[in-house]
C-alpha cells in the first residue's frame, strides 16, 4: 500500500521511503501514491540488506517491479554498481526518473513497460548499459494476487538475465505457498512478517 497506517511500525511518513545506509544515508524521497504500490516497510527493509550485505557492492542489480524504488535506490546507495529499474505505472515512472535525478545516480537506468513483455526479450535488446554476464541481484516484488511470480522467475531463467551465481529476492503474500520456481535456484534465507513472505535464493549451476 502507498498509504502509511497509524498502525504501522518502523515505517517512513506517508508518501516517502527512507535509505538506510550507505551514500545516501538518511534521505527520504517521494513516493507516487499509486494503487497497489506497497512500499518494503523499513523493518523488512533492515532484515533483507542484512542479508545481502555479502553481494551488494559492485554487483549489477535489477528491480522487476521497481514501485517505490525502495530498494534499487537502497542498494544503489551500498554501492552496487549499476541498477536496472522496471516499472508500468506512469506516475511511478515519473517519480523513480525524478528520484534518480534527484540522487544524481548516473548508474541507475530506469524503463517503463510491462516487466512480463521484457523479460520476454534478451538483457541488450532492453538496455545498452546491460552487463554482459547477466545481473547479479534481482528484486521481485510484484504486485499481489496478479500471479505474476512463477512466470517471471520462469523468463529470468530462459532469456539470459541472471549471472551465474545471481542472488535473487522475492516478495510475496503468504498465502501463496505453492510456488514453482526454477529447479537450480537454492533457497537462502526465508522470513514472514504479517501477510508477507519475503525470501532469498540464490542460483546455481
Amino acid at each position: 500500500m502507498a498509504k502509511s497506517s497509524t498502525k504501522q511500525q518502523n515505517q517512513r511518513p506517508s508518501g516517502h521511503i527512507r535509505i538506510i545506509s550507505g551514500q545516501w544515508r538518511g534521505r527520504k524521497l517521494p513516493v507516487k501514491d499509486v494503487i497497489g504500490l506497497r512500499p518494503t516497510t523499513d523493518r523488512i527493509k533492515e532484515t533483507v540488506f542484512n542479508w545481502l550485505s555479502p553481494y551488494v557492492r559492485d554487483s549489477h542489480c535489477l528491480d522487476l517491479f521497481a514501485g517505490s524504488g525502495g530498494l534499487i535506490f537502497e542498494a544503489l546507495s551500498r554501492y552496487a554498481e549499476t541498477g536496472l529499474l522496471f516499472e508500468k505505472d506512469a506516475g511511478a515512472a515519473t517519480q523513480l526518473q525524478q528520484n534518480i535525478h534527484l540522487l544524481k545516480a548516473d548508474n541507475a537506468q530506469l524503463v517503463r513497460g510491462d516487466t512480463l513483455q521484457l523479460l520476454t526479450k534478451t538483457p541488450t535488446q532492453v538496455s545498452t548499459q546491460a552487463p554482459a554476464l547477466g545481473y547479479d541481484l534481482i528484486f521481485i516484488d510484484p504486485p499481489f494476487r496478479q500471479d505474476l511470480l512463477e512466470d517471471c522467475c520462469a523468463k529470468l531463467e530462459a532469456n539470459n538475465w541472471l549471472s551465474a551465481d545471481a542472488v535473487i529476492y522475492i516478495e510475496r503474500e503468504k498465502e501463496l505457498n505453492q510456488v514453482k520456481l526454477p529447479a537450480n535456484w537454492a533457497i537462502l534465507k526465508e522470513k514472514q512478517a504479517g501477510q508477507v513472505c519475503f525470501e532469498l535464493y540464490q542460483r546455481q549451476q
